[in-house]
């Protein structure tokens, strides 16, 4: 064992000999901080630089040398972004082996200390550390923010705070974690609202509130919620240990991911549901390859009947509290770009669900549904759930790029001829942006995404592609359709205008029942809407300082349902009883039922909602 961990570090010091930069930090950048993420994408599309947008999130070290390239070839850049260039780049100090220093007007907004062996700095208001050797890096930051909701039904609000924590040690260790305690409240979030609904929700054994049920079709990031009749509260923890050479990295963390080029939402790995803990591994050893793979812990949901606790309760009685069962998830993502403008990238996954973690899922190259068959078809068991997977990105001329992203959960070439009326259950998305002419500053993003029936979902519901109950890919699921326009405008340094409007539609909604499986693929796809909800919404985001940025929102949604009207086919969900069964409603029961499912009570029929907010680390 020892053997073996030396030659690992022998490996890791001879690998950074290899080339001068040595980038530090192998710290994920979390996605929903959106303004970077943006930014980069606005370089990208201008031609400045290259980035990988089917893999997020990026690491820091990652953004930073994007950053340092623009800077290169500032040429290329409008004043405005020149200034937007400075600004990010002194949130990004520590990995260029500095320290950040901020001026305005002349004078300049930053205290720092020079100690014999380090260098301190306290800005906006994070703490940075960076030894005289440079081989520990630190930053600590406070995390602090809420968010007004206002409209006809009230008033909303959400409240967290926390801190975050980074270390950088040797060019080649990486530690970091934060937490965030949230807290929702607002008449429209008690239990009794929620009740009154009759929406009957498996997955609460007390019918209280749910903020953010797994049903829900809205992009809003899923949490697992602590029910309350004022609204609820979640903790989100995050962090990781990563070691990493210039080559690429191993890691250990608790984050959210996104796998899929997507400017609004991606139907591959969408970060809808909670952060999963998960052992990672990426290599970048030229700029023309990309290598990602990840194995994954996940939360199911599903109670195992034969895995329980014993709690003695009084008098005597024993009670079992039963535990919930395994789920685990492996996937990887070959990326390459074999000219400046073309990126394409391709993998599979699979979901799991075993006593232990299977030991043939931690090859990281590897056909997973092969492995599959191998390992469960002597038994002639139910195979594991596997999924394939595909993005291209290509930019045709300066401000253009052009993507799209492919999900593949089942396919068969008989499907596709006209003759066959089944349909393979796939997912695909297409979308351009615009950037930069003839107003330099000015963008305009679309996107398309459309879901077939069956898609994400699975017979068995362990094996179902969900975490906390939540979908892993496209937040509108199965047999559903997504558009989306974005038009985007950035005056001046650290301000962003955005106008957009989204068509979101949920046709049919089917469970996967195993002995109907051939009927219900049969289907007509995209025949019968029963869900709608159209917003336009007007965003303006000011960052005042690094992480730290004041927000008002105008939005305008309109959230109805349908009744479909052909003949229920057996699988089709069209309502449940109290007790789990289902049954077939009609007419403006069924509509109310789908409206209850669908959309948080707040959001159905018309509203116009503000929205205003300030954020410290997001």
């Amino acid at each position: 064992m020892k053997r073996i961990q030396f030659i690992l570090v022998l490996v890791l010091c001879l690998g950074t000999m290899r080339f001068n930069p040595v980038y530090a930090q192998r710290i994920p950048q979390a996605i929903e901080y959106s303004e970077i993420y943006d930014f980069i994408d606005e370089l990208t599309s201008d031609g400045v630089i290259l980035s990988n947008a089917a893999i997020k999130p990026y690491t820091r070290d990652a953004i930073a040398r994007m950053l340092a390239e623009a800077q290169s070839r500032d040429s290329l850049l409008t004043q405005r972004q020149k200034d937007d260039l400075q600004f990010y780049m002194q949130d990004y100090a520590l990995e260029l082996d500095t320290l950040p220093v901020y001026y305005s007007y002349g004078h300049r907004h930053v205290t720092q200390w020079i100690t014999p062996v380090s260098n301190l700095s306290l800005a906006d208001p994070s703490l940075h550390i960076l030894t005289k050797n440079k081989i520990f890096k630190m930053r600590v930051r406070p995390i602090l923010g809420m968010d007004l909701y206002a409209g006809k039904k009230g008033l909303l609000t959400h409240r967290w705070y926390g801190a975050e924590i980074q270390m950088d040690i040797a060019h080649h260790l990486s530690i970091w974690g934060s937490i965030r305690d949230n807290s929702w409240n607002g008449n429209h979030l008690n239990s009794s609202i929620y009740n009154a609904t009759g929406y009957y929700d498996p997955f609460s054994k007390s019918g209280g509130a749910r903020i953010i049920r797994p049903e829900y079709l809205n992009n809003m990031p899923g949490l697992q919620y602590k029910e309350a009749n004022y609204g609820g509260d979640f903790s989100d923890s995050r962090g990781g240990v990563s070691l990493y050479a210039w080559w690429g990295s191993i890691s250990v963390q608790r984050e959210r991911i996104q796998w899929g080029d997507a400017q609004h939402a991606s139907n591959i790995l969408s970060a809808h549901n909670p952060a999963v803990p998960m052992v990672s591994l990426q290599l970048t050893p030229c700029k023309w390859f990309q290598f990602d793979y990840f194995h994954a812990w996940l939360v199911s949901n599903v109670l195992d009947s034969t895995y329980y606790y014993s709690e003695r309760q009084k008098e005597g009685v024993t009670e079992r509290e039963y535990r919930p069962a395994n789920k685990f998830m492996a996937a990887n993502m070959f990326t390459f770009m074999p000219i400046k403008y073309i990126q394409f990238s391709f993998g599979n996954s699979i979901v799991y669900a075993e006593r232990n973690v299977q030991a043939a899922y931690f090859i990281p190259i590897a056909f997973f549904k092969s492995l599959d068959h191998l390992l469960t078809k002597g038994n002639r068991s139910e195979n594991q759930n596997s999924q394939a997977f595909a993005t291209i990105s290509i930019r045709p001329t300066d401000h253009l790029r052009i993507y799209g992203s492919f999900f593949l959960d089942e396919f068969k070439l008989s499907r596709l001829k006209k003759s066959e009326p089944q349909n393979n259950p796939v997912s695909y998305l297409v979308g351009f942006n615009w950037s930069g002419w003839p107003v330099r500053g000015l963008s305009l993003r679309g996107e398309f995404m459309r879901s077939y029936i069956a898609t994400y979902t699975h017979s068995i519901e362990v094996l179902s592609y969900k975490s906390n109950s939540f979908n892993m890919g496209h937040y509108m699921g199965d047999n559903a359709q997504s558009i989306f326009v974005q038009l985007a405008y950035r005056p001046v340094r650290g301000l962003r205008l955005t106008l957009d409007y989204t068509c979101d539609t949920k046709y049919n909604t089917y469970d996967y029942v195993r002995s109907n499986i051939g009927q219900i693929i049969a289907q007509k796809p995209f025949a019968e809407k029963i869900w709608r909800n159209d917003v336009v919404n007007f965003r303006a985001v000011y960052e005042v300082f690094n992480n730290c940025y004041a927000h008002i929102d105008l939005s305008y949604n309109n959230a109805r349902a349908y009744a479909p009207a052909s003949a229920r086919v057996e699988g089709e969900d069209r309502g449940w009883n109290a007790d789990g069964t289902s049954q077939n409603l009609a007419g403006a029961e069924l509509e109310q039922y789908y409206l209850n499912k669908f959309s948080p009570v707040y959001f159905q029929g018309k509203n116009l909602t503000f929205t205003c907010g300030l954020s410290f680390g997001f």
